[in-house]
């Protein structure tokens, strides 16, 4: 049986601010601009939007890939975007006057997920062609290709620093990967449930991985110890990408196949809120790097960005 929220006396309630409607297909990804001005969605449509975070209108919708967009990274300076593609390609665009820098090709199959690292000048790629790729964003070529997984890749990203890259796959393995040498350090999870998502905390110490049995765990990388699980949210069938909220108390906030947004207080693990509203598996957040601001992506039967703020 499910637990009731337990909400802490000084927490103020998340509500629904506005519904953003640019996108006639699933929306996959959306996330915040690292300087809080911007927010950019990806969607099954092939486009990607971006939006004003102060107005929260539409600024430009990009357009130049071939398949629907899976997920999409910002640069550090929140200059450009590179999106994931299933056109087996990445594109890294200008995300100010809204054009196409470059396009990164290499992979045999879809490519399901990106990030830049921290100095911006690298680009972590995974596949369903098994493979991460690490990119020089300079000259769009590839640096690296990483073979270590045997199902597809659903989730890249590198530590602060760059010197480690996390991966996920549908073969139920997470892993820890040296950037330059691309050389496997350590296996985190090695099970048969897929590992939707995996992903470091802001201070690098910890990793976030999401498992196909609704589950998340906080995870000490360096011992291997799993500290904290969170639970109360759907997740057997989608990639859904959780975060970390860090602007008003540490929370870990997800989205999930009951059409819900969980926060859950990362210390603690008890679920603080519930938002309902989408219409359908809610498949990304992203929580504004300032401001008591959470966005969400609901796929197919919703396809809506959905903005939720604290009353202040």
């Amino acid at each position: 049986m499910q637990q009731p929220p337990q909400q802490p006396p000084q927490y103020t309630p998340y509500r629904q601010r506005k519904t953003l409607t640019p996108h006639k297909r699933a929306v996959s990804c959306v996330k915040f601009s690292n300087d809080g001005e911007l927010l950019a969605s990806a969607s099954l449509d092939k486009t990607l939007a971006v939006y004003s975070t102060q107005t929260l209108t539409l600024i430009s919708l990009l357009v130049g890939h071939s398949d629907g967009v899976s997920d999409l990274a910002w640069s550090s300076d929140s200059h450009y975007i590179v999106s994931a593609s299933d056109d087996k390609t990445l594109r890294i665009w200008d995300a100010r006057d809204c054009t196409a820098v470059k396009t990164l090709r290499g992979h045999t199959g879809v490519v399901f997920c990106v990030n830049f690292n921290q100095m911006s000048n690298l680009i972590v790629s995974g596949s369903f062609d098994e493979t991460v790729r690490v990119w020089d964003v300079k000259t769009g070529k590839t640096v690296r290709v990483i073979e270590g997984h045997q199902m597809p890749i659903t989730s890249v990203s590198f530590n602060p620093d760059g010197s480690l890259i996390v991966s996920a796959s549908h073969d139920g393995s997470c892993k820890i990967w040296d950037t330059v040498s691309g050389a496997c350090l350590k296996v985190l999870i090695d099970d048969k449930i897929g590992v939707s998502f995996a992903k470091f905390s802001p201070n690098g110490k910890f990793i976030l991985v999401a498992t196909l049995d609704n589950t998340l765990k906080l995870s000490n990388y360096l011992t291997g110890k799993f500290l904290k699980i969170y639970q109360g949210h759907v997740n057997k069938v989608y990639c859904i990408t959780p975060t970390f909220s860090v602007t008003n108390g540490k929370y870990i906030v997800s989205g999930s196949e009951d059409h819900c947004v969980y926060l859950w207080d990362l210390q603690g693990r008890n679920m603080i809120q519930k938002l309902e509203g989408h219409t359908d598996t809610v498949i990304s957040v992203t929580c504004h790097p300032k401001r008591n601001m959470i966005a969400s992506a609901g796929l197919d039967n919703d396809r809506t960005v959905r903005i939720w703020v604290q009353d202040a």
